[in-house]
């Protein structure tokens, strides 16, 4: 989670607004309101800001992709309880200062999180589910460091697309060095994805997931 997040909260759904259930996910609801908070983090990453989205098929599209990553979060989450994953108060408090520190005093922190409908203790406990699902998800998607033989195959296997993104060089060892190198960052890249694809789908097999009409 980032400092930034916190900056997209007046952005959030207003308190008065109906708050109502977009999904559930073995039974635990996924509110309208949640969902809203994530859309913003979610543009955000993407460099898109809301008011830039003019197509409302691409705002309905941005917005269900959002909602499927909500979706894997909260599987993360029931994950990490089952396994017992714990985020010390010690690590929240931390992490809440630094926010705080961020909008230059408390009652401006708190104030800020009252408009988007927490309250401290509120967003300690949200703060703390991010946390344990990060943990959680950093250690499910780990990978080994590929070995050289990996690299030296995943380079032979894709010299040619390799040599296009590597600088030109009269230079044959160079060319070669350079070729493994980036050999060995987009293997990493590939088995990376490939983990996280992996986590996903065994979160979501056997998972019950109900999605509101």
């Amino acid at each position: 989670m980032r400092i930034v997040l916190l900056c997209l909260l007046l952005g959030f759904a207003p308190l008065g607004q109906a708050d109502v259930a977009v999904a559930r996910v073995n039974g635990v609801e996924i509110s309208s309101m949640r969902l809203e908070r994530y859309f913003a983090e979610y543009l955000q990453d993407q460099g898109r800001p809301v008011a830039s989205i003019r197509s409302p098929s691409l705002y309905k599209r941005l917005r269900d992709q959002a909602l499927d990553e909500l979706i894997d979060k909260e599987l993360l989450w029931q994950e990490a309880q089952r396994r017992g994953v714990v985020v010390s108060e010690e690590s929240v408090s931390a992490r809440l200062a630094e926010l705080e520190r961020a909008f230059g005093s408390a009652a401006v922190f708190e104030q800020r999180l009252a408009e988007a409908g927490f309250d401290r203790t509120e967003y300690a406990d949200y703060t703390r589910h991010e946390m344990a699902a990060q943990q959680l998800y950093a250690q499910m998607t780990a990978t080994d460091e590929p070995t050289p033989e990996q690299v030296e195959a995943f380079y032979q296997a894709n010299r040619e697309r390799l040599q296009r993104m590597q600088n030109q060089s009269t230079n044959t060892l160079v060319e070669r060095e350079q070729g493994l190198a980036l050999a060995r960052l987009a293997l990493v890249d590939e088995m990376q994805a490939q983990a996280r694809q992996s986590v996903r789908k065994r979160l979501r097999e056997g998972a019950k997931v109900e999605l509101a009409d």
